[in-house]
């Protein structure tokens, strides 16, 4: 399921009072771009295919 805006205003709304972050309103559409930026990126890793035998790095190196 797709997410849409206003989820994604919920999401920062609910996260900033868990978070117990003042938001200021001219910030929202920010964060808001932001979120969205950030599943888009998710969406890249998450759909990234790996074949079953992949196992975890125990140590990453650069």
């Amino acid at each position: 399921m797709a997410e849409t805006e206003t989820d994604l205003d919920a999401y920062a709304e609910a996260a900033a009072a868990m978070l117990g972050l003042a938001v200021e309103p001219e910030w929202r559409e920010t964060i808001v771009v932001n979120l969205r930026v950030l599943r888009a990126a998710a969406d890249l890793v998450g759909a990234f295919p790996l074949p079953d035998e992949a196992e975890a790095a125990p140590v990453f190196t650069a």
